[in-house]
């Protein structure tokens, strides 16, 4: 017989769990790519692949959950007490571990402890079976979809079918879907059923980072956790931590701004500060420094932040120039430096308060920040905020935003020089309160109008009579240019103000008589006689305005505002609303 084709021996091993468990992955999946083999050698160990500070540092307990005590307590008291939903939705920000969270929910449920009798617990072993395989993403009952790839009915009718089947090896069947906002709203009616009554061995783990798009059908039936932001104290110290295990030494100032930039995400921290460790290799000390980070991510440096901020307080326009073009220079956006300077008001304002004496970072800081808080008054604060931000966001949204940043921060330097607006106002009390008594009616020189005749307002009610009557043309006429010399029993004795061309006695006498339905005796006379209607109006008008100008806090307030006028705002509104009516 061929030595090739030699019987396999009977005596061959009994495959294990682990053996069984690859087995299924490779039936599902397909066969893993084999990898080659390294060259032999006794003394050389394979070198492992690097790995990010985010994955290497992922959370493999509960415990070491960034700032997620209140939902951690909830699933340790849901577990104690036999009380666990059949499905959980994480939500939140990036980077505040709603897919960790959901792998730990999974390793809590299956783990079965070191010797294998375990039940579930909110403190997983991480060494039996079930613990390593879900850690390593291998467990086949643990599945893991992305709803930002797998959006169709089809995806969701595998699962459908796939949950009527127990488990193979844990205790419960677990589907983590991430994003799942991102499924069809088909694909969420095709789940809503299973979702609502899955069978006791499946429990459904969905993640997710805007909770507002998903149904309220779908949101009813889970439990739902949302996950917080981290402060950027946790992130700190957290990165420390990291930082001593890699064997890299930080500074505390350059930690803090790291966990600035990551705006409450553990990732994006972590990400940050992969770059500036390797930053500080490249730069031959080993050291990640304050400094370094502030040009790997474009900060204003603090001193310079607080150069600039005096500056814009002291009126010195040549040196906030200066600063801006040297930390532009540097590198610094200007949309960065107003952001700074808003930072640096804000943190000032809540110094007022009480609240924030340890918030600088240095001795320096704090006694600066103090003395602000204690010569700025609150007032001055606020108005000095609405300025920035206004200049925030045409810097945003400018062409040329260094130019523009330069401008709005001048802007808010020269509004310095403006009167406060609370003690503007006490000044003009105090000028009114000073102010001689009011001229009799007697002695003003403003000219009062001439009262109206006793015919005024029944001439008045016949000239609107004559505009519903649909008239508007001589209704206008009659309003504008016709004075009344006497006015009686169908009868209308008038004059014309000067500028009418024509006379319009006839249409006078055919109008009143289509709108009163008798005819009237109409004549007219060249002579005194009353105001018109709109005669008399502007003279009302222009006392009026004489009277407001006389009064002693105008007076007053154009005196402080030289170049000011009065405008009558009814006037602006009839001319807009003519342009408007023009422009139709």
């Amino acid at each position: 017989m061929d030595d090739s084709r030699k019987p396999i021996d009977d005596e061959t091993e009994a495959p294990s769990a682990a053996d069984l468990e690859a087995a299924g992955q490779e039936s599902m999946f397909g066969a893993p790519v084999p990898t080659p083999a390294p060259p032999a050698s006794v003394s050389d160990a394979p070198a492992q692949p690097y790995r990010v500070l985010a994955r290497k540092y992922r959370p493999q307990t509960f415990s070491q959950l960034l700032g997620q005590d209140a939902m951690v307590q909830t699933l340790a008291n849901a577990i104690k007490r036999e009380r666990l939903a059949h499905a959980f939705l994480m939500t939140g920000v990036r980077g505040v571990g709603k897919t960790s969270t959901a792998r730990l929910i999974a390793k809590a449920l299956n783990c079965i402890g070191p010797d294998e009798q375990g039940g579930p617990t909110i403190d997983p072993c991480g060494q039996c079976e079930p613990c390593v395989a879900i850690a390593e993403g291998r467990h086949i009952d643990v599945i893991e979809m992305d709803a930002a790839s797998h959006t169709g009915v089809d995806d969701v009718r595998e699962i459908i079918e796939a949950v009527r089947y127990a488990s193979v090896s844990a205790r419960y069947k677990i589907y983590i879907i991430d994003e799942v906002h991102m499924l069809s709203r088909n694909a969420f009616n095709a789940l809503l059923k299973t979702l609502e009554e899955p069978p006791p061995h499946v429990k459904f783990l969905f993640a997710t980072t805007e909770a507002d798009k998903l149904p309220v059908t779908v949101l009813s039936r889970c439990q739902r956790f949302d996950l917080r932001r981290i402060s950027a104290e946790l992130l700190a110290e957290h990165f420390a931590r990291i930082c001593e295990a890699e064997g890299v030494s930080a500074e505390a100032e350059g930690l803090a701004m790291i966990a600035a930039a990551a705006e409450g995400s553990a990732r994006d921290g972590l990400s940050i500060l992969d770059q500036a460790i390797a930053h500080a290799d490249l730069g031959g000390a080993g050291t990640v420094s304050a400094d370094q980070i502030r040009e790997m991510l474009g900060l204003a440096d603090k001193s310079v932040q607080r150069h600039l901020f005096a500056a814009l307080l002291g009126g010195d326009g040549g040196a906030l120039l200066d600063l801006v073009d040297h930390q532009f220079a540097l590198g610094v956006e200007p949309l960065a430096l107003m952001r700074s300077a808003m930072e640096l008001t804000h943190r000032i304002t809540v110094a007022q308060l009480g609240k924030g004496e340890g918030d600088g970072i240095s001795a320096e800081e704090r006694a600066l920040i103090g003395e602000w808080a204690a010569s700025l008054t609150p007032g001055q604060l606020h108005r000095l905020w609405q300025l920035l931000l206004k200049g925030h966001d045409e810097v945003r949204g400018a062409p040329d935003p260094l130019v523009t940043a330069k401008m709005a921060l001048l802007r808010v330097q020269h509004a310095g020089d403006l009167p406060d607006p609370g003690k503007l106002v006490k000044k003009l009390e105090e000028l009114a309160s000073r102010a001689p008594a009011a001229a009799t009616p007697g002695e003003t020189a403003v000219a009062e109008p001439e009262p109206a005749a006793p015919t005024a307002a029944d001439w008045a009610a016949l000239v609107h009579t004559v505009e519903q009557s649909g008239q508007l043309r001589i209704s206008q006429i009659m309003h504008d240019w016709v004075r009344i010399a006497d006015l009686g029993h169908e009868e209308l004795t008038y004059a014309l103000a000067p500028g009418y061309p024509g006379d319009p006695t006839a249409e006078l006498r055919d109008a009143l008589l289509r709108a009163t339905g008798a005819r009237w005796q109409v004549s007219r006379i060249e002579g005194e006689a009353q105001p018109s209607l709109r005669e008399a109006a502007e003279a009302a008008r222009d006392a009026s305005r004489a009277a407001v100008l006389a009064d002693p806090m105008v007076e007053a307030a154009l005196g402080a505002f030289p170049g000011a006028e009065l405008l009558d705002e009814e006037k602006e509104q009839r001319v807009a609303g003519a342009g408007k009516n023009w422009r139709q």
